[in-house]
């Protein structure tokens, strides 16, 4: 059986992306899911063109004019707002539905059926043996979680997954954490990456997820998120410098692990921790 390790932060630009990169190329045969749908950049440290896998769509009302009577029951059930009846019609705001269908059993004169409406589009590619997938949320689109929900159906159940969550603590980030197995929140040596990470912590307490700190660009700032974490008894895993090799890779879109492999042995030591902690 797999585990599904997520990579999350409470804050952006922390080094998500690159922990997630550098741990799968570390492992190999894994899958790697870059769930930050808004902002997909996974691939651009793979160097491998993206396959378009399918559309996702979700499935939102149509109303029949000549059946619908106005009532308000759509309305009424709705509590995201995405339908308000006025005296001369239904208005339907596709931007604000959730596609929950609650809106089509209530309606009493069968006016509501559903139909799909594409709000992003699902991309594969295999790199070297690791199983990369990733998932886009068109432009305009406010709701990334369903697109989330749908790239999660390719989760293998028998290999390592590797789940890239997209930064902050809000629904998106709870979506792409809320089955895994062990959470790496990433963070910063700095004021802002010692609050967001509380609010990553606080987060991943409660949904009750096993976890560890990882403190990129150590000495960029100070031992604030250490002297935290110590507090707190929360693990630290692993110490990333601000090292300007690692830093000039990645602005070539180079994983260091390819050029340093000494950290390849440190993210197989950082995983075989993990799956002890996990009971695997």
């Amino acid at each position: 059986m797999g585990m599904k390790i997520a990579i999350a932060s409470g804050k952006g630009g922390t080094g998500k992306t690159t922990v997630a990169v550098n741990l799968a190329l570390s492992l190999g045969n894994v899958q790697l899911i870059d769930c930050d749908v808004e902002n997909p950049n996974g691939h651009l440290f793979l160097g491998k063109e993206l396959e378009e896998v399918e559309p996702v769509n979700l499935t939102v009302p149509l109303i029949d004019k000549a059946k619908c009577t106005n009532c308000g029951k759509c309305a009424e059930f709705c509590r995201y707002n995405a339908l308000v009846t006025i005296k001369q019609a239904t208005l339907f705001f596709p931007e604000m539905c959730h596609g929950c269908g609650g809106c089509t059993l209530v309606c009493p004169e069968n006016a509501i059926s559903e139909v799909p409406r594409p709000i992003g589009k699902i991309y594969h590619a295999d790199v070297a043996g690791m199983d990369f997938w990733s998932g886009l949320l068109n432009i305009g689109e406010p709701m990334a979680t369903p697109v989330i929900k749908r790239l999660k159906y390719h989760v293998a159940a028998s290999r390592t997954v590797i789940l890239d969550s997209p930064p902050g603590t809000a629904c998106p980030v709870i979506e792409t954490m809320s089955d895994a197995d062990f959470v790496i929140l990433v963070t910063e040596p700095t004021p802002f990456g010692l609050h967001d990470l509380k609010l990553a912590v606080e987060v991943v307490r409660l949904l009750g997820i096993p976890f560890g700190v990882i403190v990129n660009r150590m000495g960029s700032g100070d031992d604030r998120v250490q002297r935290h974490c110590g507090e707190e008894g929360i693990e630290v895993l692993m110490e990333i410098p601000q090292d300007q090799g690692i830093a000039r890779l990645y602005s070539k879109g180079t994983p260091f692990v390819q050029e340093m492999p000494e950290w390849k042995a440190k993210f197989r030591d950082l995983h075989a921790g993990i799956m002890k902690v996990v009971g695997q």
